[in-house]
């Protein structure tokens, strides 16, 4: 009479271990990699190994613009004491009171499956993990902040937009900040775009080192390289989510918005290519898009995916993923 297996043995076989956080799924006896979700990340469960970086330096992934951009803007005289007086005025703390104040601190119980994809973001780079919080805020937006004890934010609007893994690849992109030691301008760049509103600069401290900031001229530098420093940060998303696609979708929908489901994504990307094709080939196209580009805090959702369809093609990110 043949032996019926016991249910643990049963459950032993139809199991994926997550390979993003590592915990082990039961699944049906005919699952598929991708058809079903891990029960902690929510991200989609397969078989094939996802890499955790033991020592990664930020110099193997940032970007040549971020790199340039923040050389010129180091070399402008007292850079580093203007910013973090600046902060020391505003006062770090402040920033984290205001959302703990006003937004969802995200926990192993608050929210679980975010706090997972930020586990998971950290593991792979190689970063400490900061706090993390959810606004209630229609504009689709993330950001990094902080200086000691750096906090990550991301609006409501935007999660609501995305899948799993397109939210783990925003989440990594501002552990990338971390990792690559941005936040120190980072948080100084977000600052004067804010003491920028006039109303807001009368009851925040720091009005006039402001003052300073602009008239020294390292406003404009450093807002400058906080666009550059993104294109750096999408590297670093690709790293944790290891799919170009996923990082490709998540700015689709940042162009398109909610009428993405609508968008060919193939056309996207070759739209992508003929945005690179024209800035690199036609100078008026440079022009003009180094312009429009200036008024922004982030880089053109299009010219993000150019960016990172060059990383890719140009082999340097296969060979990172060899290390």
């Amino acid at each position: 009479m043949p032996r019926k297996d016991s249910s643990a043995a049963i459950a032993e076989r139809y199991s994926v271990r997550c390979r993003y956080c590592g915990q082990k799924n039961s699944v049906k006896e005919d699952y598929v990699n991708g058809e079903a979700k891990c029960g902690r990340c929510r991200l989609p469960l397969s078989n094939a190994p996802h890499k955790k970086f033991a020592d990664l330096s930020k110099h193997e992934y940032v970007h040549p613009a971020d790199s340039k951009a923040l050389a010129a803007l180091r070399a402008i005289p007292g850079i580093d004491t203007a910013l973090k007086k600046l902060l020391q005025v505003t006062g770090e703390s402040a920033i984290r009171v205001m959302f703990m104040a006003s937004a969802v601190k995200v926990t192993p119980n608050q929210c679980p499956d975010l706090h997972a994809k930020l586990q998971i973001a950290c593991t792979t780079l190689g970063v400490d993990m900061p706090d993390f919080f959810i606004q209630q805020n229609p504009i689709v937006n993330a950001f990094t902040g902080g200086v000691e004890k750096p906090i990550i934010v991301m609006h409501s609007g935007l999660l609501e937009r995305l899948t799993d893994e397109e939210v783990l690849a925003v989440v990594a992109h501002e552990v990338g900040h971390i990792h690559a030691e941005h936040v120190l301008y980072l948080t100084a760049a977000r600052l004067i775009e804010a003491l920028a509103n006039v109303s807001l600069a009368r009851i925040i401290p720091g009005a006039e080192i402001i003052k300073f900031l602009i008239s020294a001229g390292i406003s404009s530098a450093l807002l400058a390289w906080a666009r550059r420093a993104e294109l750096s940060c999408d590297r670093a998303a690709l790293l944790v989510t290891q799919d170009p696609h996923v990082i490709g979708k998540t700015m689709m929908k940042l162009a398109g918005g909610t009428f993405s489901s609508k968008i060919d994504y193939d056309l996207f990307l070759e739209q992508a290519r003929d945005f690179e094709k024209n800035y690199d080939e036609n100078k008026l196209d440079k022009f003009w898009a180094d312009i429009l580009n200036a008024g922004r805090s982030h880089p053109f959702p299009i010219w993000r995916v150019s960016e990172i369809l060059k990383w890719v093609e140009s082999g340097q990110y296969a060979d990172l993923m060899k290390k």
